[in-house]
């Protein structure tokens, strides 16, 4: 027992030592560690990705429709602030507030499709089914604002409806 005592006599000396002569020893503790790491990740991490709100996660699916071609067109931008003074109750200043906000949570244009497609996988549990059928809704006349939608904006389409798609209810069995 004498020598565990003599032991950590030893390494408490040596910490308050190093302590004395400016070593910053915080970095030892596991909790800060933890919470250091974590707010290095939330920091690092695409910002499109935190967003949890059902109303802002469908602008961004919204303007990302238009935005998968490149930039937005004034007719699609008319077509969508519209939408959202109509479908979100929006002033006008609201709604291109939170167009300009969707749109500038996209970072390159090359991985829009990739962001696009893993925020509907990761927040399609936020929409009830009449949420999801405006939305829809949304995005087919936001691609369809400057004639016809293009292919990879069908093909987008197609992956949010397939997405957002109501669970088939189960008709019970007889038994």
């Amino acid at each position: 027992m004498h020598i565990v005592l003599g032991i950590l006599g030893a390494i408490v000396s040596i910490l308050y030592l190093l302590d004395h002569l400016g070593i910053n020893l915080g970095g030892l503790n596991p909790f800060y560690w933890r919470r250091r790491r974590a707010w290095s990740t939330r920091y690092e991490s695409d910002p499109i990705y935190s967003v949890e709100n059902p109303k802002e996660v469908a602008a961004i699916l919204v303007v990302g429709a238009a935005k998968i071609d490149g930039d937005l067109s004034a007719g699609q931008k008319d077509v969508i602030l519209r939408r959202f003074e109509a479908n979100f109750s929006l002033s006008s200043r609201e709604a291109s507030q939170l167009l300009g906000s969707a749109a500038h949570l996209f970072g390159a244009p090359q991985v829009v499709d990739n962001q696009l497609n893993g925020v509907a996988t990761e927040n399609r549990d936020l929409f009830s089914d009449e949420q999801a059928a405006s939305m829809i809704e949304m995005i087919v006349d936001v691609i369809s604002a400057d004639g016809g939608p293009s292919a990879s904006q069908s093909e987008y389409l197609e992956n949010i409806k397939s997405l957002f798609q109501p669970a088939e209810k189960s008709a019970g069995t007889w038994a």
